[in-house]
């Protein structure tokens, strides 16, 4: 068969895999510039199964998002359309099974594999500059869909492929050619091209195995065809039988077509074994087998070293303790930064405290001189909170403090940073935020908290906050102390003015105020 026939037999196929309805529509909106992230939003939420195995790892720890995130149309505003896209077609491929009883391709090895390169691409684009880790994974599940292709619409000749390849002397792509006249790279190419895939996706699955092939002109392109063939090389070492030939060919090609240090691309090989594990089980792909790179590198070189049997069992067994020892280091590292985080938060309230505020308000203040974007201070204070606590007591004081920052963390930004001042005194900080956006940023906070009733043992509390608001504007330059003097003077201007309203400093205009 020549390679024209080919493609026309797989297309006409009616063993060809097709994408679900929600899947092909969110390929063509994405394709547009234009398309609101609402119709994004609506699109996927018209598939009930599909919104919630989104929501369910939006809300994982895949994310570790310290929000419940509810709605499709919150997941899109935070993630961004690319995530959420990766995420719907990660689902919709790793839907594709077995198609029969005599089906002889292993699914459950080529979706581990698959999911496996996917993950070892983010890690790789997230080292890199100018691309989309989330579209670098998306278009690394996508590069070997050829093969499962070719599986289902051509099933005895790639039966003879796969039987001819266990020898691994041979590249697929080549067993594949002589077969059946085309390789798995051109026929998902050209199949993801019919379901209206874009070039970013469509021209890594023709170039991954040869990136250096790729004629156009797109670097962003490029660079994933780059990280998809490194993503293949990396995940490799899992299965190979010589996994020291493919470590060394991955460093080397790291340096060469994306020129990552070495200490990035140690970073990744240490992390990506940990990394597929997690990602394997929000998406329902068993990968809890996987070894630490490390430790199959450590075990190659003994195989190389070993002189006798008994000598064997020694390395193996120092290759073990220096494995288990090397464990036991990541396991008080991570302790380690467990008691970092405990010991930035406020026992009570559990959001940032006072000390990671100044810390945190000092980088901010730092990276806006750096950049020259502006940044916005919010301090707010609970009104008459001290005759609340005399009346109710104590504990219901506490209560109400942890349900108004519990209201505030759900109306704020995930990248703004929440952190009690002191008593009842809350501060905000909001990066590249100008004065009037700041100042609807805390008017949101006091009526959403006006609004609020907080219920303890059958009771209903309610409270209001007084804000004041100050900012470094774009050109200016001020000390921690200085801004929090101005936030401080708009605050007790605000409560001044008779509480639950909100008082912006401006050193030009005088004060000014809402509520």
């Amino acid at each position: 068969m020549n390679r024209q026939d080919v493609l026309e037999r797989v297309l006409r196929s009616d063993h060809l895999p097709t994408l679900p309805t929600v899947a092909s529509e969110l390929v063509r909106l994405t394709g547009r510039d234009d398309t609101p992230i609402g119709e994004i939003a609506n699109l996927i939420t018209k598939d009930i199964a599909l919104s919630a195995k989104v929501l369910k790892v939006v809300n994982s720890a895949y994310y570790n998002f310290p929000n419940q995130i509810s709605t499709i149309q919150q997941a899109v505003s935070i993630l961004g359309i690319n995530a959420v896209r990766s995420l719907v077609l990660s689902f919709s491929f790793l839907g594709i099974r077995r198609t029969g009883f005599g089906d002889p391709f292993d699914y459950e090895t080529f979706w581990e594999r698959t999911l496996a390169t996917a993950v070892a691409a983010r890690l790789l684009a997230a080292a890199v500059d100018g691309i989309d880790a989330d579209e670098a994974f998306t278009a690394a599940l996508l590069q070997n869909i050829g093969a499962l292709i070719l599986a289902r619409t051509l099933p005895e000749e790639y039966a003879q492929v796969m039987a001819r390849d266990q020898a691994h002397t041979e590249a697929l792509s080549a067993i594949e050619q002589e077969i059946i006249g085309i390789d798995h790279m051109e026929v998902g190419h050209e199949v993801a091209s019919s379901w209206g895939f874009p070039a970013v996706l469509t021209e890594p699955i023709r170039w991954h195995h040869q990136p250096e092939s790729y004629a156009g002109t797109e670097q962003k392109v490029r660079k994933y065809c780059q990280v998809g063939h490194l993503a293949d090389l990396l995940v490799t070492i899992f299965y190979a039988e010589k996994p020291e030939d493919f470590h060394k060919a991955f460093r080397q090609k790291a340096d060469r077509l994306l020129h990552l240090p070495d200490a990035a691309i140690a970073r990744i090989v240490e992390r990506v074994d940990a990394e597929v594990q997690k990602t394997g089980q929000f998406f329902g792909v068993n990968l809890q087998n996987l070894r630490p790179i490390e430790e199959i590198l450590q075990e190659a070189n003994a195989r190389l070293s070993v002189l006798n049997m008994s000598y064997e069992q020694v390395n193996r067994e120092l290759v073990q303790a220096k494995v288990r020892l090397q464990q036991l280091a990541k396991e008080l590292e991570e302790k380690n930064r467990r008691l970092e985080k405990l010991a930035n938060l406020d026992g009570l309230t559990e959001v940032y405290n006072h000390r990671y505020f100044q810390e945190s308000l000092e980088r901010e203040l730092n990276r806006s001189g750096r950049n020259g974007k502006p940044l916005s201070l919010v301090l707010v204070d609970i009104d008459y909170f001290k005759k609340f606590n005399d009346h109710h007591g104590h504990q219901t004081g506490d209560f109400i403090l942890r349900e108004v920052c519990r209201t505030m963390q759900e109306t704020l930004r995930k990248y703004d940073t929440l952190a009690r001042y002191g008593g009842e005194e809350f501060a905000v900080i909001l990066p590249e935020t100008t004065a009037e956006d700041a100042e609807g940023v805390a008017e949101k906070l006091r009526a959403r908290i006006d609004q609020s009733r907080f219920e303890k043992e059958l009771e209903t509390f309610s409270v209001t906050v007084s804000c004041g608001t100050a900012s470094l504007e774009s050109g200016e330059r001020l000390t921690n102390s200085l801004l929090i003097e101005r936030a401080d003077q708009a605050l007790y201007t605000a409560k001044k003015r008779g509480r639950n309203r909100v008082v912006a400093y401006s050193p030009k205009k005088g004060w000014f105020g809402r509520g």
